[in-house]
């Protein structure tokens, strides 16, 4: 929320510079995002007098003038303004200054072949409205010489975060009131004049719709006149980020920004009979005042007449009945909506506004006949009329509660010893009251305050944040235990493993483009969308990690990164069957492109393989305390992956905890990459837990006796796994076999059409005594039954 120092100090009566208003304002909770001072914007800009207007000798619409600028040689400025004459005062822009509205640097130029030391500036160009018609014409007693700047008074702007829990800080009377309460100077009172109405209200007002809209208060003000508002007004607004409209317009939001009571103004002639809140018809439509038109559904509120629907209710005005220059007779609408139904709204509609943000935290609801009088004096004062006696629909939930607190809460839960007569003072300062029992009675306009922990925080803020004294928690002694959880602990233990297997780290959105989701939503479910998402791009949340790393590869080999390890640990969403979000840990690594350049000792480049994808898939599951001893290589990697170059690790039939292989063509083809990519996707919500186990580990006891390795050549079958070898042969002796390694796959001359020669090497452990021949031989004999099982034939 934007405002300036002079609308600050409306409200409160302080001495206090720009800088220490800032500092307090961080010191009590209320962030400080910026300072801007729009003398800074004005550099470079001086009052000038114009001494000589002659006609451009090349160009009709030019004028070539001599301008006084206080530095005692007149200087020839080159002017297209039709107002610019000899004798008048205006701003002259130097070389070297940058003008506001448009972010260029001015400079000594020649326009048309006649030379120009600046320009004379306009309203619009210096950002200080909107008339571009001419040059600015000063009175003539401004002082020739002097910075515009200074002459100009240019008022700071304070820029402060609001957060959502607090809404009485969505005006700058509530900043003003936090400021006195912190000592920075004294809170002016809210100077409400009851305006008496002359006449009775000619337009029936009531609520239909009590549960969203339980007060509806409105005046008719006849006989105005719509025109500007006055400088003081459109400053505010101007400094508020505001654009100024009309006077009508303009002391609505004036009401809304200064005290956090959104207002609306009707054209009363646009009005028919009666005007009341009620919810809206499903299917019923609305043009709203951003040009738009909202489909509405039952749950919403809005204001009508009898012929139809003029404003979706706390949120946004119709384009039908707003107040124009034509506007003679206005209606005013002030009222108290049900803050959860405006956000649901906001929601649904996808639309937001200064209203909708006040509505939905929640207003007061005691400042509904304070904010009718502010509006009705205003008018009066400025666009003149005369106001019709007020219609009271409904009555507003009084707001107030009764909270018992304990001022020792202070320092049990603050950690900051306040004596009870400055918490007492604090909280008469914020407006709350108290009793002697200290029964706390919280105020309207502070909807946040629901408990003791809450009137805490205010006394503690107040008092000062800074305060508080840095106290280091107290620790156990002995060895410190362990914080990380077992999951976490899993994740560290993943990312340093793929770091140190040269992949680099990428973060990525959780939300992805509809269609990028899609490609990968076969096999995960459906995918899951958000309601009110940031943008199209971010729509759904991601069913894989894979997209998000394949658009890092894409803007990388857009720049000419020839081969990437990129890896990311993180969540998946899928839809659950509840129809909530079914979030699982996983890890996505892709390997692009180029795995080693092209060299004399390799010749061409080498590019990433389904084995390179295997390869790291095996050892981040080796680290992840899988065993990967047990796993089996079956297909079905998903249509994501290349049918031929891919496959799935899988504890048993069902449970898959990898896939892996290059991706499909087709896939990469959608997401524009032009290079061939492998990829890993481990499953950790799939790895079994391990079993409980002892404290300590048990002893290191190496064998007695050398290991005895033997070698086997099979020949089998060309589609057999070499892993379903390697596993059966295994499992054949476990008791005397500890390893087997697969050392060679041939085919080719020897070996017969559709079948392939593996040779495996198989260690085998003794463990009291050495193995005899006989032993070894019976050994041996199990090697070769387990493959034959499997169709291989040892051979000769």
């Amino acid at each position: 929320m934007k405002f300036s120092l002079t609308w600050l100090k409306d409200h409160l009566d302080t001495e206090a510079t720009v800088e220490e208003i800032a500092a307090k304002l961080n010191a009590i909770g209320l962030e400080v995002e910026g300072i801007e001072n729009p003398a800074d914007q004005l550099t470079g800009f001086t009052i000038a007098k114009v001494l000589t207007a002659e006609r451009h000798p090349n160009a009709d619409k030019l004028q070539v003038l001599t301008v006084d600028a206080g530095t005692g040689d007149p200087l020839q400025v080159v002017c297209g303004a039709p107002n610019a004459r000899a004798g008048m005062i205006g701003v002259l822009g130097l070389p070297g200054a940058v003008v506001p509205n448009g972010g260029f640097e001015l400079k000594k130029s020649a326009i048309r072949g006649v030379e120009s030391n600046g320009m004379m500036c306009s309203v619009a160009e210096l950002a200080l409205g909107d008339d571009h018609d001419g040059i600015i014409e000063l009175p003539a007693d401004a002082p020739v010489g002097t910075p515009f700047a200074e002459y100009h008074g240019a008022d700071p702007v304070i820029d402060v975060a609001i957060t959502p829990n607090r809404p009485d800080c969505m005006g700058v009377y509530g900043i003003a009131r936090d400021l006195a309460a912190a000592g920075l100077g004294t809170l002016r009172p809210v100077a409400v004049q009851q305006v008496p109405g002359f006449f009775p209200c000619p337009m029936p007002i009531r609520t239909d719709d009590p549960e969203g809209c339980p007060a509806f208060y409105g005046r008719v003000i006849r006989g105005v006149k719509n025109g500007a508002s006055p400088k003081w007004l459109q400053d505010r607004l101007t400094s508020a980020g505001q654009r100024p409209i009309s006077a009508l317009v303009d002391i609505t939001n004036y009401v809304m920004l200064a005290y956090g009571r959104p207002a609306h103004a009707y054209d009363l002639a646009q009005l028919s009979g009666a005007i009341f809140a009620r919810r809206a018809q499903d299917g019923e439509t609305v043009l709203a005042l951003n040009g738009k038109e909202y489909t509405l559904t039952s749950e919403m509120i809005v204001i009508a007449d009898d012929k139809g629907v003029h404003d979706i209710a706390g949120i946004m005005g119709g384009e039908h009945s707003g107040c124009s220059e034509t506007t003679t007779d206005v209606l005013l609408e002030v009222a108290y909506f049900d803050p959860t139904r405006i956000g649901d709204t906001g929601r649904k509609l996808n639309l937001t506004s200064d209203a909708r943000q006040r509505f939905e935290r929640g207003v007061d609801p005691a400042f509904l006949d304070a904010g009718l009088a502010l509006l009705t004096e205003l008018i009066v004062e400025i666009c003149g009329g005369e106001p019709s006696e007020i219609i009271r629909a409904g009555e507003a939930p009084s707001g107030t509660k009764v909270v018992a607190y304990d001022p020792a809460l202070a320092e049990r839960l603050g950690g900051v010893a306040i004596p009870d007569d400055q918490q007492r003072a604090i909280l008469r300062a914020l407006g709350f009251g108290s009793d002697a029992r200290w029964n706390v009675i919280v105020p309207s306009w502070r909807p946040d305050v629901d408990g003791a922990p809450d009137i805490v925080e205010e006394v503690v803020r107040i008092h000062g944040l800074d305060n508080i004294a840095s106290v280091a928690l107290p620790r156990a002694d002995g060895v410190a235990r362990p914080t990380a959880t077992p999951a976490q602990q899993l994740e560290r233990r993943l990312r340093r493993a793929a770091a140190s297997r040269g992949s680099h780290e990428a973060v990525t959105w959780s939300f992805l483009p509809e269609a990028d989701a899609a490609a990968f939503s076969e096999g995960n479910g459906a995918v899951w969308t958000l309601a009110n998402p940031i943008s199209e791009d971010m729509k759904a949340m991601r069913p894989s990690l894979l997209p998000g790393l394949l658009a890092a590869v894409r803007r990388n080999v857009d720049r000419g990164a020839s081969g990437l390890r990129l890896f990311e640990l993180g969540r998946r969403y899928l839809r659950g069957t509840s129809g909530h979000s079914d979030e699982r840990l996983t890890l996505g690594m892709v390997l692009a492109g180029e795995k080693a350049p092209r060299g004399w000792a390799t010749g061409k480049a080498q590019v990433f393989d389904a084995f390179d994808a295997k390869a790291e898939a095996m050892a981040l599951l080796a680290e992840a305390g899988a065993p990967v001893e047990n796993l089996q290589v079956l297909g079905e990697a998903g249509p994501q992956f290349h049918p031929g170059q891919s496959a799935t690790l899988r504890l048993g039939p069902k449970t898959v905890l990898a896939r892996f292989g290059m991706l499909h063509p087709a896939l990469l083809k959608q997401f524009d990459i032009g290079v061939p990519v492998a990829a890993v996707e481990l499953f950790l919500d799939a790895i079994p837990g391990k079993k409980a186990a002892g404290f300590a580990r048990n002893a290191y006891a190496p064998p007695a006796l050398q290991a005895v390795t033997r070698d086997f050549a099979f020949l089998v079958d060309a589609a057999l796994p070499a892993g379903d070898l390697v596993r059966a042969i295994k499992g054949c002796d476990k008791a005397n076999i500890v390893a087997v390694r697969l050392f060679d796959d041939f085919r080719g001359q020897g070996v017969p059409d559709g079948q392939k020669s593996l040779a495996v090497e198989v260690t085998m452990q003794p463990g009291e005594k050495s193995f005899t021949e006989a032993e070894l031989k019976a050994i041996a004999e199990k090697v070769t039954g387990a493959a034959a099982k499997l169709g291989a034939v040892l051979r000769g």
